[in-house]
């Protein structure tokens, strides 16, 4: 009966597992595992001890779910590490076969289209851009380690992948490994349930330029960063180059204070947001690879509405290129409205208010906020008034009653006359169209 409960118990915390993990988490971390139901308290079977501390570390609250807590708040259960088995015989050695090969068994491939001439430069990129082109002209030399921070989609993985086609070309003895820390994660994990850490160690450990994608994906992972960390070391003491790439710089990664000390080291740099010219330089650079025509005013047009990343102006193009090729159509305004307005719905990432808008308006236009709240006619004042009121009727979600009364009272009938009067002048004034469309990238940045 006992046998039964724990088997019924076990199988149960399985399938609660499978909706709390990713899949390769379940199979590297839970499917080994093996429960004693000979014992009368439960008792885990693991392959190593840390295997245990892994356990510990990350699923401390689910095993207490299941299997309760002791005094202290450690789950109630044994864990047993399974003693390697001895063989009664030698076996005849076997030929290694294609999937008994180590995860780094094979040749590094690079992103053929992320090179520094397919990079587009401009002012939020040009720093880090030079300091890339620097490492991979003298690999180990200066900037090490170089740490890349910036938001998604700016061009991180790229620089890492020009980096790599430099070195590969320009320094071919050189031994190279370009990773994220998922795919050092899993090499780890692999090496640890064929027992063959040590090679791990020697083949990270002797390479001469290591470059590390999504650091992020270390953070909360103790046992992987330090394996991590001691690599690191060994590499930098030995003025090998490393370079990581990240969506934080390393002040604000979830890591051990070494950890950061040493990522900070050599040069942080950060990677912005591409301002509007070189949105409109990356929309034409892209479309000429496709085959696209796309003018000047149609480029303008797109990066006005689309400026979060690079992935999404590629997307664009993509499926501008795609649309126009199948119904035989030219890159139009109206095209571009119909193909990508679902991407020119973007959502603003945080709570919009008139004050917002009232010092953004006053910035752009030179307007004190106290005259745009005012009742001065002046035609200066009045028109920065309107775009206010304009860009409160298409950011806010309230009533125009509501709005209004944040405009000194005014009455919702003047808010509309505002939003109709400035949508008109926009489709005849590009300059006020575009300072407005300017003046909502502030608002919703």
């Amino acid at each position: 009966m006992q046998e039964k409960s724990m088997q019924s118990l076990w199988s149960e915390f399985l399938q609660f597992m499978k909706t709390r993990c990713t899949p390769v988490e379940y199979a590297n971390w839970i499917t080994p595992i093996q429960i004693d139901s000979s014992s009368e308290m439960p008792t885990l079977i693991v392959q190593n001890v840390f295997m245990r501390e892994y356990l510990l570390d990350n699923y401390k609250d689910e095993l207490i779910q299941f299997f309760g807590a002791d005094c202290k708040g450690h789950p109630k259960i044994f864990f047993c590490v399974q003693e390697p088995k001895k063989k009664a015989s030698i076996p005849s050695p076997k030929p290694i076969s294609k999937k008994q090969k180590f995860p780094f068994d094979h040749e590094i491939k690079f992103n053929e289209n992320y090179t520094f001439d397919n990079f587009i430069e401009g002012p939020s990129n040009q720093f880090i851009k030079s300091a890339c082109l620097g490492v991979a002209s003298n690999p180990g030399k200066s900037y090490n380690p170089l740490f890349i921070h910036g938001g998604v989609g700016l061009g991180k993985t790229h620089l890492l992948h020009a980096i790599g086609h430099r070195i590969q070309k320009g320094h071919k003895k050189l031994r190279l490994q370009c990773i994220t820390t998922e795919g050092f994660i899993n090499d780890l994990v692999y090496h640890l349930r064929n027992k063959s850490v040590d090679k791990m160690k020697r083949f990270y450990r002797t390479l001469d330029v290591f470059l590390v994608d999504d650091m992020q994906f270390l953070q909360n992972r103790l046992n992987f960063e330090e394996e991590f960390c001691n690599t690191f070391e060994i590499l930098i003491n030995e003025n090998k180059q490393i370079v990581i790439a990240s969506d934080k710089p390393p002040g604000q990664l979830k890591l051990s204070e070494r950890m950061v000390a040493r990522m900070e080291w050599g040069l942080v740099a950060h990677i912005g947001t591409p301002d509007l010219e070189t949105r409109v330089a990356i929309l034409q650079h892209k479309a000429k690879q496709k085959g696209l025509p796309l003018s000047s005013s149609i480029a303008f047009y797109i990066a006005e509405h689309i400026y979060n990343n690079v992935r999404q102006l590629e997307g664009a193009i993509n499926r501008l290129g795609a649309f126009c090729q199948l119904m035989h159509l030219d890159a139009t305004e109206e095209v571009v409205d119909q193909t990508l307005g679902e991407m020119f719905q973007l959502i603003p990432s945080k709570q919009i208010s008139v004050d917002h808008i009232l010092h953004s308006v006053s910035s752009m236009f030179n307007v004190s906020e106290s005259d745009l709240r005012s009742s001065k006619r002046s035609k200066e004042i009045a028109t920065a008034r309107q775009i206010a009121m304009y860009l409160a009727k298409e950011l806010i979600s309230e009533s125009l009653t509501k709005i209004g009364s944040a405009f000194g009272g005014k009455k919702h009938s003047t808010l509309i006359h505002a939003w109709k009067k400035i949508s008109n002048e926009m489709k005849k004034n590009e300059k006020l169209r575009r300072q407005i469309q300017m003046t909502r990238h502030n608002i919703e940045a």
